[in-house]
């Protein structure tokens, strides 16, 4: 048995004061950890999204009629609520895991020896993000589940997987600066992908707050388009994105690039085609839930997929400290 030393008064107060900095001082963990906290935090980012996707088509979007509170007179949900009201607080609850998640990746990051910044604000980053669309979330269902609101409430939890997915890379590099890989033509080509990529996510929420899946079996406002029109925009996109991405398959062969960019490459296409093969199936099956909730999961990949490929573009090596050289060392020794 290791004996545990006994806390102090002036221990208690350091922990009072700044907690990260105390559990820092008394524990290291060791990088894979570390990069085990980022992944838990981007998984539940992407589990949210999901369980968010479910409470929209079960209709139970307004399970809990109202926010912060489950109903006026009740926090949690209660049985004569149904399953719609079990489903919505469901959803609810699972921030608070979400919230361990990013704080487990916080308390990781500040506790790295050594410390680097940058990790603890992708952090932070994270934990303020979900803060914010926390309270989005609640205005969503404060406004009866307005699409904008909605198609908002999403973005921002693209905005997380964002954030999430640079904090897993970084957690995987050095801190030293960026060496790109590549040349600027091929990053300019990528930066055309990131940026169709992220219309197509964006136009996809239109298809989504124009579409028959309102969240809630009352009447609830859509966007006044026609969804099939923008579900063609939607697929245009989608071509442009995968024509993109086969083009940077075939500029990265030719230029013999490093096969880090190659393989995500590879793996974003392969994402790619899952992806439209679940949009056409749906399309043309007037959009089953189970479908559509696929269907958003995979807009997650993708956009995690597009930044992947976008962060193997250029390496980070660890900082490595100057150490003396065979002559000096030996000439000390004579000394």
């Amino acid at each position: 048995m290791v004996r545990v030393q006994n806390l102090t008064r002036a221990d208690a107060l350091s922990a009072v004061r700044n907690p990260l900095a105390f559990i820092a001082e008394r524990w290291t963990p060791a990088s894979r950890t570390v990069r085990r906290a980022a992944l838990a935090a981007l998984v539940m980012a992407v589990v949210i999204v999901l369980t968010g996707g479910a409470v929209r088509l079960t209709g139970s979007g307004l399970g809990c009629p109202t926010w912060p509170k489950c109903t006026d007179d009740s926090l949690t949900a209660t049985s004569a609520m149904g399953f719609h009201g079990a489903i919505e607080f469901g959803n609810r609850m699972l921030t608070y895991v979400l919230c361990a998640a990013v704080g487990w990746a916080i308390i990781a990051a500040r506790s790295r020896k050594p410390w680097r910044r940058d990790l603890t604000r992708l952090g932070w980053a994270q934990f303020w993000i979900v803060m914010s669309n926390a309270v989005l979330g609640g205005i969503v269902v404060l406004v009866g589940l307005n699409p904008y609101t909605v198609a908002a409430h999403f973005l921002l939890s693209t905005a997380l997987i964002t954030v999430a997915t640079l904090l897993w890379q970084r957690t995987r590099e050095g801190d030293a600066a960026p060496r790109p890989l590549v040349g600027k033509s091929v990053q300019q080509l990528v930066w055309f992908l990131v940026v169709a990529s992220a219309l197509l996510i964006a136009v996809g929420t239109v298809v989504t707050g124009a579409g028959p899946h309102a969240g809630d079996s009352s009447e609830v406002d859509r966007i006044p388009v026609g969804w099939e029109n923008v579900a063609k925009l939607h697929a245009v996109l989608a071509w442009i994105v995968v024509t993109l991405t086969f083009a940077l398959w075939f500029v990265l062969k030719a230029v013999d690039a490093p096969q880090g960019p190659l393989r995500r490459t590879r793996d974003l296409f392969l994402i790619l085609m899952a992806q439209g093969v679940i949009g056409y199936v749906q399309y043309f099956t007037d959009l089953p839930e189970a479908l559509v909730v696929l269907h958003m999961v995979g807009s997650c990949l993708v956009w995690i997929g597009v930044l992947r490929v976008l962060l193997a573009l250029r390496e980070r090596p660890e900082t490595v400290a100057d150490l003396p050289g065979p002559t000096t060392t030996s000439a000390l020794t004579r000394a």
